[in-house]
């Protein structure tokens, strides 16, 4: 479903992905695990279109989303890839459920269905009775599970998450981790997530490896 070959970048001088391979399956968890400085980062926002590779070509369900620039690459993005980030991300003015909603209205979708889907995530995340509340006064565990919510609302075809349980205390990290599963199973949805967290690379499918800009 998700195909890159040979993704390079640098950075000046500094040769951060040497010429990366990854291919996942839909409804895989594949986690990418390595030592900080690796690339593992790197890769995850140029598979996800938030970087662009010095080299390399990336095929999204057979779309070559390496040659998408501009307004065409931002629709597509918003439509068929999700994001997970360690500090969530939420914008501290909208509830929620807003917060949740916002990748749909900006898809042009209709406001009445996105919200009836952003009210069903977050039951199903365990956050329905927060709808209203803004991220100020939701937990750490809670503004994340918000933060899942958000990343499916338009069912995108993978969810990139990078350090998703760095900002969390074990119970919630691990509660988080299960999530990923329970969605998988409901839903067919696919994760690729960098972590520092072994236990959440052992449940994974498969673990990437990188190491000095390779996968190893």
């Amino acid at each position: 479903m998700l195909t890159a070959k040979g993704i390079e970048k640098y950075y000046g001088n500094l040769w951060v992905l040497k010429g990366v391979d990854v291919s996942i399956a839909k409804g895989e968890i594949v986690s990418i695990v390595g030592p900080s400085g690796s690339g593992k980062s790197t890769l995850l926002h140029i598979l996800g279109t938030l970087d662009e590779p010095a080299r390399g070509q990336i095929f999204l369900q057979d779309k070559k989303i390496h040659e998408l620039k501009g307004r065409p690459l931002a629709d597509f993005r918003n439509r068929h890839i999700g994001f997970v980030f360690q500090f969530h991300h939420l914008l501290p003015e909208f509830s929620a459920l807003e917060n949740v909603c916002i990748p749909g209205w900006i898809a042009g979708r209709n406001k009445r269905e996105v919200e009836e889907r952003a009210l069903q995530l977050l039951d199903i995340l365990g956050v329905g009775h927060r709808v209203e509340n803004k991220p100020g006064a939701l937990s750490g565990g809670e503004q994340q599970r918000v933060a899942v919510a958000r990343a499916l609302i338009n069912n995108p075809d993978i969810v990139f998450a990078d350090e998703p349980t760095g900002n969390l205390d074990t119970a919630n990290a691990k509660e988080l981790h299960q999530l990923f599963f329970d969605l998988r199973g409901q839903f067919q949805q696919t994760f690729l997530i960098v972590t520092h967290n072994e236990e959440l690379a052992r449940m994974s499918d498969r673990v990437l490896h990188m190491k000095d800009g390779l996968i190893v």
